[in-house]
């Protein structure tokens, strides 16, 4: 019994995960916006009456591809930072990583964007799995800022981990969002998407430099 358990919660899993590969895939083609149901059933190969079995509506779907991507962007923090000896040096590997993650993986990024832009106070219970996971790449930031201070490599007058990290945070995915819809701008003024990330990592990390 616990192996045909087991046997069809492996098959359920699959079946949902196959089921946000083609929600991302159609995010991708036409857009959040555009997503609908009818066009996840058809890329996934699936009936609508299926899709629905595993998420109840359009909005179920993005809360679950925001899911994934902050699984994948935890993950890329852990693997990013795994070779990090100071706070510092922890953040600048994050922050890396974040670009990164952004650059390869835009639909997932935007997922993100669009669950961010919401007002928490305002999420409906299905979002809960999204502020505990989003919550946990915030402790990354937060220990990093902690350890720097501790070991030297972030000034001790940098004020509260926790309001550094969030400031950190969306100075980074400011800049990215420039990078994304800005690109033409970018150009006419002489600098690019690859240099603006380069000064903004740098600006950030002097920034807490230690004063001597």
């Amino acid at each position: 019994m616990n192996e045909l358990t087991d046997r069809r919660r492996e098959e359920r899993d699959r079946r949902r995960s196959e089921i946000l590969d083609a929600a991302a895939v159609v995010a991708a083609e036409s857009g959040f916006d555009a997503m609908n149901m009818d066009l996840v059933a058809r890329q996934a190969r699936l009936s609508r009456a299926l899709v629905y079995v595993y998420f109840e509506d359009k909005h179920a779907l993005q809360l679950a591809l925001c899911e994934r991507a902050l699984e994948l962007l935890q993950e890329r923090f852990a693997v990013a930072t795994r070779d990090a000896y100071t706070g510092r040096d922890r953040l600048a590997a994050m922050g890396a990583a974040y670009v990164a993650f952004s650059q390869e993986l835009p639909v997932y990024f935007e997922a993100l964007a669009r669950f961010e832009a919401r007002n928490a106070a305002d999420l409906d219970p299905n979002g809960s799995r999204c502020l505990e996971l989003g919550d946990a790449c915030h402790d990354h930031l937060t220990t990093a800022i902690r350890e720097g201070i501790a070991d030297g490599s972030i000034r001790a007058d940098v004020g509260s981990p926790n309001a550094v990290s969030i400031v950190l945070w969306g100075f980074m995915h400011g800049v990215i969002q420039i990078a994304a819809t800005k690109a033409a701008l970018l150009t006419h003024r002489g600098t690019s998407a690859p240099e603006l990330f380069e000064h903004a990592l740098a600006l950030t990390l002097r920034s807490l430099v230690p004063t001597t």
